[in-house]
């Protein structure tokens, strides 16, 4: 199944643009202490047991470090009902070179 993605500069354009996203980062709770854009902490090992904590009508962004897991939480939450879903391509690594270079990589 091919994931739908969205570019990080696609992201920071809707944004800024005031668009109702919600950020779902899938990253582990250490990950998410050394850096972040602001989204919700939910690892991608516990998403299947807490899908119920999303809205399935919210227009979804899935986070991780540079893209797999969170390519892998879109597959769970398409699985799970949810349509408005895409990954950041890249994850934090891509915000962190081409969006935002105070965001610190790891």
């Amino acid at each position: 199944m091919s994931v739908p993605e969205i570019r990080v500069e696609e992201l920071k354009q809707r944004l800024d643009a005031g668009e109702n996203l919600f950020l779902l980062d899938v990253r582990d709770e250490s990950e998410y202490e050394i850096s972040n854009i602001g989204g919700q902490l939910i690892p991608l090992a516990e998403l299947s047991k807490r899908v119920n904590e999303l809205d399935v009508n919210q227009k979804i962004v899935t986070v991780c470090k540079m893209g797999p897991r969170g390519a892998k939480a879109v597959q769970v939450l398409h699985n799970a009902g949810f349509t408005h879903v895409w990954n950041l391509t890249g994850g934090i690594h891509a915000w962190s070179d081409r969006v935002d270079k105070s965001v610190r990589k790891y």
